[in-house]
């Protein structure tokens, strides 16, 4: 069988084995194929043999293998008990000992955390008797095995064999492998920039995903193209060739100010997408899309790291990225090849490649923080060398972000404080100017509580969005049916150039804005009646320099003379927009929504929200129903259900059943109701429970709190229908007597999108 190419060699990947082994090669320990190895569909079923051959030290008895795969697989959990269902796996030995088969949860190390378990029972077997691995096993009225739901060019089947029953496993030579490869297409996007400059040239980026994210490559034909706004040079007409997985058409120019959508449709006329809005503006910046936290298969994600990089910029229409493994994983061969590649891909004024990786403490010594440099070649400064067998760099371990900070304070690099799976603990030590920003969304959730701890600690922090996805998909990461519960968000840079130099110093002075994955555009600022000074850096940290000026924008820090300042925002949104929340601190000081009272009709989203805890086991589940009475169902839509096994469907004409993931984040459903003047709904969850007169809601949500961390239930009455892709507000918002008023904007679309603002940082001198 030929060995997969794109199977992360050893020297590079991001494990560690036993250093004691009983020979001197691999290969003395036998060899292993996999049958079938062609590439197969996601989400199909499938039935794989694998072939392990004994080696020259033979199995003793109760010696054996194990069979592993990555964590990130969200395929068919194998089991060993039932034979009429899918997923089940046999084995049986060519001479005929008995086997015991263990699916063992968390069986081995990190990324290695699927293990099926075969041990020799009452028996040995010799070099070259043979154990056949059946998965998905069909012979007895099963189905097969359920892919997962993700791409990946070399899905593992990595063997482990324990020749001497020490329970000590070593790796084979041969790394049994086949390709996952994208299912129809369902779901057309059509990608613009944001932000533009007249004369301006752009390009617009076209690919159809299938159901569970993955752009096809199975869409083919010719799609006919409609510009508003103005725009030069887009073809009527394109053809999207069979066999490619998304399609750019550039050379476009932005002609003049105004706001350009473009709308994609198909031979017949079916409008199958409509763009993200570019605005055009005479703008000393212009606005660049970034995914700059997720991680590739040489460490606890998948595919390589030119993979990695590839599907961002081409796949997902990308303009920055960087690169985050766990730094306990990085071997030094591996922390050359990142600087390679982002060398490699970074081109002025095309893509921005930022070297970097996660700083990945636990949350007692500052949890986890994304460490970005400006060049190449800079020292690697780890939490620890927890799966590296390289000692020889220990001393230059940062043990504690308080180390970080020290170990960083020359270099020229920026960092974000991430709530991963060991969640950023940021009152453990003050990064100055170096920490800039705070992850508020990701694959793991949402986490607007991190700002309301930065606003207490007196730091000025901006607010990002990314998706420290694991699945290869940088710019597209869905979750898909794991424990990951949300959408990967994205971040647009307010900056003057598509370079290093003007993404870090959007990045230093906060010109950001973050969001659950819409590309929308926002505006947020704040004008002064007297002259207001603007400052450059932080004057927290020491002297900065500064302006004067009667308007700041998002991100700015700001010394004011008034007790009030007047704030502004506009937003032009990918889908209809609901409403506009003024943020001052923690507190909401005025909603704008894009309907008023006599709107409402007869429409109400129901959605569920929150975690746990702060912690790594946040999954909250939400299982139950939401029954009515007095009215019927007419219309259903999910929002944000990502995950398509989780049960979230319309049972009947006044029945609504549930089984849901949320982890910070939050996922509902609409229902349109018969014109009825009295409805009511039964919502019985495992966590609240309540009787809603539906008739009865106004423009205010009715809440059920559920403790918790944020938890509860929303149900909020709609229009009917809503069309509106632009809001704008001002307000005027009182400054605090003492300290820092931030001031911060929140935009939900009709889609069930948010993007927040980074706060405008204002203070009496």
């Amino acid at each position: 069988m030929k060995s997969n190419p794109n199977v992360i060699p050893d020297h590079i990947m991001g494990d560690v084995w036993p250093l004691a082994q009983p020979g001197t090669a691999l290969s003395d320990y036998g060899s292993a194929r996999l049958d079938p190895s062609d590439p197969v569909e996601i989400r199909s079923m499938q039935t794989f043999r694998l072939i392990y051959t004994v080696g020259k030290f033979g199995l003793d008895d109760t010696g054996g293998l194990k069979v592993v795969q990555r964590f990130t697989n969200d395929g068919g959990r194998w089991q060993t008990t039932d034979p009429s269902a899918m997923n089940y796996v046999t084995a049986v030995a060519s001479n005929g000992v008995t086997l015991d088969l263990d699916i063992e949860r968390l069986g081995h190390q990190r990324p290695w955390d699927r293990s099926l378990c075969v041990t020799l029972v009452k028996g040995h077997m010799r070099r070259g008797d043979t154990i056949a691995i059946t998965f998905g096993d069909q012979s007895q009225g099963g189905p097969g095995l359920r892919m997962q739901t993700f791409c990946e060019s070399a899905n593992e089947y990595r063997v482990l064999v324990d020749a001497c029953a020490t329970r000590h496993y070593v790796p084979l030579h041969e790394r049994p492998a086949v390709s996952v490869v994208p299912g129809k297409p369902a779901n057309w996007r059509a990608i613009l920039p944001s932000l533009r400059r007249p004369g301006a040239t752009f390009s617009l980026g076209l690919r159809a995903d299938d159901i569970w994210g993955n752009p096809s490559d199975q869409a083919q034909g010719k799609l006919h193209l409609r510009a508003t706004g103005p725009v030069d040079g887009l073809p009527e007409i394109v053809e999207f060739p069979l066999g490619n997985r998304s399609l750019k058409i550039g050379g476009l120019t932005a002609i003049m100010e105004g706001i350009v959508r473009i709308e994609v449709a198909d031979d017949k006329g079916a409008v199958l997408v409509r763009s993200n809005p570019l605005v055009i503006r005479q703008s000393p910046l212009e606005g660049y899309w970034g995914d700059l936290h997720g991680q590739s298969g040489e460490t606890v994600g998948i595919n390589p790291i030119r993979e990695y990089f590839e599907f961002g910029r081409d796949l997902t229409m990308l303009d920055i990225m960087g690169h985050q493994a766990n730094d306990f994983q990085i071997k030094n061969a591996f922390w050359g090849q990142i600087n390679e590649i982002t060398a490699e891909f970074n081109n002025d004024g095309s893509f921005v490649a930022l070297p970097g990786y996660e700083w990945s403490g636990n949350t007692p010594t500052g949890g986890d923080h994304n460490v970005f440099f400006r060049n190449e070649g800079r020292k690697i400064h780890r939490s620890s060398h927890a799966l590296l067998t390289d000692r020889s760099d220990c001393g230059d371990d940062a043990y504690t972000t308080h180390d970080l900070f020290e170990a960083l304070k020359d270099e020229d690099c920026v960092l974000y404080a991430h709530i991963g799976g060991r969640p950023a603990n940021i009152a453990q030590a003050d990064g100055g100017a170096l920490r800039t920003a705070l992850e508020v969304h990701s694959d793991w959730g949402t986490f607007e509580w991190v700002m309301s701890d930065s606003f207490e600690l007196g730091y000025r922090h901006g607010l990002v969005c990314n998706s420290d996805g694991h699945k290869g998909r940088p710019g597209a990461s869905h979750p898909g049916a794991s424990s990951f519960g949300a959408l990967g968000g994205l971040t647009c840079f307010l900056a003057s150039e598509l370079t290093r130099d003007g993404i870090f110093d959007a990045m230093r002075r906060r010109h950001h804005y973050g969001t659950t994955g819409g590309r929308l555009h926002l505006d947020v600022s704040a004008k002064f009646a007297n002259p207001a000074r603007l400052f450059h850096t932080d004057p927290r940290l020491g002297d900065s320099t500064s302006e004067c000026v009667l308007e700041a924008m998002m991100g700015d820090i700001v010394e004011v003379s008034d007790d009030t300042i007047d704030v502004a925002i506009a937003a032009e949104t990918q889908t209809p927009v609901l409403s506009i929340d003024f943020l001052r601190g923690t507190e909401t000081v005025h909603t704008e929504r894009a309907y008023g009272a006599n709107d409402l009709g007869h429409r109400y989203r129901i959605c569920f929200h929150g975690a746990e805890y702060r912690g790594r086991g946040r999954q909250t589940t939400w299982r139950g129903n939401a029954r009515l009475t007095g009215a019927n169902i007419t219309q259903f839509e999910t929002i944000n259900a990502w995950n398509h096994d989780r049960l979230l469907q319309q049972s009947s004409g006044d029945l609504v059943e549930f089984d849901l993931l949320t982890t910070g984040n939050f996922v509902g459903f609409d229902i349109w109701l018969n014109d009825s003047n009295v409805a009511e709904m039964d919502i019985m969850t495992d966590h609240v429970s309540g009787k809603i007169n539906l008739t009865d809601i106004g423009l205010t949500p009715v809440t059920l709190e559920a403790g918790g961390l944020d938890r509860k239930v929303t149900i909020t009455r709609l229009p009917d229908t809503l069309t509106s892709c632009n809001l704008s507000a001002s307000a005027t918002i009182a400054l605090n007597a003492k300290g820092d008023t931030p001031v911060w904007a929140r935009v939900m679309t009709e889609d069930g999108h948010l993007a927040w603002s980074s706060p405008i940082y204002a203070f009496h001198g």
